[in-house]
This record gives structure tokens, sequence and C-alpha cells, in this order.
């Protein structure tokens, strides 16, 4: 596998810091990074969607380089991983959106370390999903000024109970602050909060908004149009949904042009998977908008991974002039190296390629060289090859080149069938033999070092540190494909009888206490059962409880080092049965 390595010393050579460092941090151009969450490429007006009206997506289509086959992961945090890293997101530690994978590893290089070693303010608003403790939240990645919610929606599990998008609580610099408004209005308020700031620097700015993720709530006012024109309910509010981000991309793009720096910003905007709910579902009298794409959100089809983005900068790109070469969100981290002449912390080996010749050219064909990409979409443990035909060997994946599409050992032209009906593995054995050769060799790469947990930490300086049960590595699947919970809803029912356990690096030997509970602190109720188990290392203990209890509390002599943790809660009646939802880990002073 060939990286694109940056070297901090050639960039230094390159920005010139020692010789008029603050002049050159002036005049670098200012970075906007929106990224939606589940809005699909046919998910608005300028791509031909018939019931959408996005008109500010359109006019910021109109006047960017639009990236016309480009590619993200199938779900959420593997693209936010990939996207900060320039790296493979099952590289990084982050290859799937539950079940302690979502953490990105802390020894990796992010985007806003780069921006910020580089002279630039740097802030987040919305959604991180990629680690909520230290070290893994974005105020320890180096962002300065964060809002964001916890774990992978505004009202998941880890998030404080009431949250339903409307006047919630969020966490600014890891502090709970009650904020008053919907959810994407409140971030998109406080991203222009933070670039109406008076300073002498230039600013980065990320955007990851939760808003088309479920469950889908919104003003009726934005909902009621598409309920009229006979969408079902889930659709019309998803719809309803991205009509209001697009008016709040409207006044971000009026506050540029009012202060002046329009010119002087770019600005990039992606979403991060396909379609959620733009097709499928529940059938009704419309069939939905997909732009003639086969899959959606997880598939590893195209409709699950190609994705719209758009790159506006008025200074130096051509509006409306569509680029076709593969690109994908790795190439971003490289790119705006080149472009903002930044200065990364150390070396870094990126999976990435620069797009800079690509959006700055004004030719129909920039020189630009073939490349394979690969998409997987995994749960926690990836499987280990099983056989030795393409289709079963490996998790779902894809290969992808300037002409073909290997889906799961099905192969597809691109550019005769994008809508990939015909297969044609058959046909073109020596491609699919080719093809299937550079994926086993690719995965056999990012999975070199074997798959080594990001644990939690604890014991350091965060302390407590709270776990919760989407956290945990599941013994097995039981919930659709998962045997881990995520909605506040489920935390009460009763016939889920899942366990997992959680990897934990202790920073340092001492006594620690354990709380353990079926509920949040910030709504607690009874564990119902009569005793419970916890298992530290090779540390076992039980401890009697009344089912009216809302939680048991061990305190336990830890030596330092990684370890794993589980429970187990046991009732006279029902046997051994589920584990604890929440942990709290206090060292003890």
């Amino acid at each position: 596998m060939k990286y694109t390595t940056i070297l901090s010393s050639l960039i230094l050579s390159l920005v010139g810091l020692a010789n008029g460092a603050v002049d050159e941090i002036r005049t670098r151009p200012n970075v906007i990074l929106i990224v939606t969450d589940d809005q699909g490429y046919g998910d608005m007006s300028c791509h031909g969607n018939p019931w959408l009206r996005t008109p500010n997506l359109d006019r910021l289509a109109s006047q960017s380089v639009q990236l016309e086959d480009y590619h993200v992961d199938p779900v959420c945090t593997p693209t936010r991983a990939a996207l900060m890293t320039g790296r493979y997101c099952t590289r990084v530690g982050a290859w799937t959106v539950t079940e302690g994978r979502q953490m990105l590893r802390d020894t990796e290089v992010t985007m806003a370390d780069v921006f910020a070693h580089s002279g630039y303010r740097t802030g987040i608003f919305g959604k991180w999903h990629l680690g909520d403790t230290r070290p893994y939240a974005p105020r320890f990645r180096g962002f300065q000024d964060v809002v964001c919610h916890l774990a992978g929606g505004v009202d998941e599990i880890g998030n404080p109970i009431g949250n339903d998008f409307f006047d919630d609580i969020y966490f600014r610099d890891g502090i709970p602050e009650q904020f008053d408004g919907y959810c994407t209005d409140v971030f998109f308020r406080e991203l222009m909060r933070f670039v109406d700031t008076k300073s002498n620097r230039p600013f980065f700015a990320y955007l990851p908004s939760n808003a088309m993720h479920g469950p889908h709530h919104v003003a009726e006012q934005y909902s009621k149009r598409f309920m009229e024109l006979g969408h079902p309910e889930y659709r019309a509010k998803f719809y309803g949904m991205i009509e209001n981000l697009d008016e709040n991309l409207g006044r971000l793009l009026s506050q540029l042009q009012d202060l002046q720096i329009e010119n002087d910003t770019i600005i990039i905007f992606m979403g991060d998977n396909g379609t959620a709910q733009g097709i499928g579902g529940p059938p009704g009298p419309l069939p939905g908008f997909n732009a003639g794409m086969r899959g959606k959100k997880g598939s590893v089809y195209e409709g699950g991974h190609r994705v719209a983005c758009f790159a506006r900068w008025p200074e130096r790109f051509q509006a409306g002039r569509q680029v076709h070469h593969l690109t994908c969100h790795r190439d971003w981290l490289p790119t705006l190296i080149e472009l903002c002449h930044l200065n990364p912390p150390r070396q870094i080996e990126l999976d990435g390629v620069s797009l800079a010749t690509l959006l700055s050219s004004d030719n129909e064909n920039p020189p630009w060289q073939d490349r394979t990409l690969f998409v997987q979409r995994q749960n926690d443990q990836p499987m280990l090859p099983k056989a030795e035909t393409s289709g079963g060997k490996y998790p779902h994946y894809a290969v992808l080149t300037e002409r073909w599409r290997m889906v799961d050992g099905e192969l597809y032209d691109h550019e005769l069938d994008p809508a990939q009906e015909k297969n044609l593995a058959r046909e073109q054995p020596l491609v699919v033999a080719e093809l299937y050769e550079l994926f086993a060799d690719h995965y056999g790469d990012v999975f070199a070092d074997g798959l080594p947990p990001v644990p939690f930490r604890v014991g350091g300086e965060e302390n407590p540190v709270r776990l919760t049960v989407r956290d945990w590595h599941p013994d097995d699947e039981m919930i659709n494909g998962y045997g881990i919970i995520w909605q506040q809803g489920q935390l009460s029912d009763d016939s889920l009888e899942i366990n997992g356990s959680w990897d934990i690096d202790v920073t340092q030997a001492g006594r620690y206490t354990i709380r353990l509970s079926r509920f949040p602190a910030d709504a607690p109720g009874p564990v119902g059962v009569t005793s419970i188990r916890l298992k530290v290392g090779k540390q076992l203990v039980e401890k009697n409880t009344d089912r009216t209890d809302r939680s048991a509390t061990f305190e336990l002599q830890l030596p330092a080092g990684q370890t794993q943790l589980q429970t187990w809660c046991i009732d006279t009646e029902h046997g051994l049965g589920r584990g604890t939802y929440f942990i709290e880990i206090d060292r003890v002073n």
C-alpha cells in the first residue's frame, strides 16, 4: 500500500514560517467544512430531486467545483474518522458506529491538529462521533471551540434524558449547557458566532450536523408540504430537515458576504453516507429518489457511499465545473495541507491524495492518475477469511476504479452501467481476480497490527469516567444484528438479555469505586435483579441487591494496564441475564 507522506520539515520550508510567519498566517484562507448526516446524493434539488427545494445548496453547487465521483464510507463514524485523518477508518480504529469501535485512536493526527498547529483558530459544532471521553473527545483532538452532542445522535444513550432535537442540552468544551432552539439552528448559530469572532488569525470550522439522522424530528412547517404531496411521514420529516438545513446554509453564506470574507474562505460541503430515507422504507405512493443509484446508507453498492461534494473558493476555483475523476473523503486533509500551506505537528502517512490540481485547474480534464479505492461495512470484529471464494471471505466490501466497481464479488462497468444492474463477473473473471487480489492486500494492510481495541482511559485526568451499553463489545448479536442498544427507550425493555465487555486502560494503579446501574443518573430506575456480578481482569466479585435498588457500587484495587470489564445482572428467577448498561469508574484519591 502506498501512502502520501507529509513531512513537517518540508511543509515548514514551503510555508516559510521562519520569515514573515505572521503575515503568512493572515493571508491563508479560512476553511468551513460542512458534513451532513444521512443526506444522499439525490437529496437536493440540484441533483434532480423532484420534491425538495434546496436553493442555497443549489447556489453553493453552482459556485463550486463539484466532485461527481466522490466516495465516503457507508455509515457515520468511519466517514468521520477517515475525513479527520486522511486514512482508512480501519487503520485508525474507528470502523463502526458503536461497540467500542467508534473511538479514534489518540495516536492519530487529526485535521484540527494540523490546522491548530499551523496557527488557525479551530472549532467544531454538531456531531463528533469519534469518542466522548478523554483523550478522544474533540477538545483533545485539536478543536479549541467545541459545541457538540455526545454519542451518535442528540437523543441517544449517553446524552441527557429529554433531548429531542428542540431546546436540548449539548456540551460546550465538555460542559453541559442548555441551548434554545432546533438542533440544526443551534449548531449553525454557534458556527456563525465562531466565524464572527474578531481575530487576526484565519479559522477552520467543522460543522458535522446531526441532521438528517433519525429519529426524524422537525417543526411541522418544514414537513407539512411533503405530507400534502403524499410522502410517508418518515420521509416528509426527513425532507423537512433537509430544507431547514438549507435555510441555515443560506444564512451562513449571507454572513460571509456581509463580513466580506467569502473570497477568502474555502467552503467544503459533503454527505457522510448514502441517503437514509430518500428511498426505501414502508411502501407508499411515492417511491423516493436516489439519482439512479443502487443501495442506500449502510450498503457497499454505489448508493451507500457515493455522495455530493462541493468545494467553493471564489479566489481559485472555477464555479460550476464538474470533476468526474474518482475522489474520496480521505483526500481532503492532504488537499488542505497543500492549499492552506499547513504545517502538521509531526510526520503523518496518508491514504488520501491532494485534489489541489483537480480543484484549481481550468482544464476539463486535468492530469490525474488512475487509482483504486476500497469500501468496507462491518461491525465490531471484522470477519476473518472463511472461504476462498471472492464473495464469502470478507465483510461486505467494494473495490472502486475509474471504470470498475466490484461489490462482494459482483462486477459492474461503472462507465456503462452506473446503476449496477448487470453483473459482469462471469464475463470478466480476470478483472474480478485482479480486483479481489487488490482488496485482499488492502485488507491485510489495514489490519496488519491485528485488531487492537481503543480502550477507555480510567484513573487519569478525567475522573470519574462513564461507560454505556452502546460502547461495549457484544458477546453475541441479538438486536437487528447488534448485541448493543443505543436508544433511550430500549433501556427499560425487560425482554433484552444482551451483554458485552468494555476495554479499559487503567492509567494509575490504585483504589477504584465502580458504580453499576441499569439506568442513567439523570433518570434513575431500579436494577430489578437480586445480585450483580462484576469482573475486572481476573478479579470477580458479586453483591446482593434488592430489586428496587438503583445501583450497586464495588471498591477494588486495580493494577495499571489494559484489561476488560464486564458485568452480569443475576436474578433468582431467571438466572444469568443482561449486563448493566451504565458504569462509572472513579479513582479514589
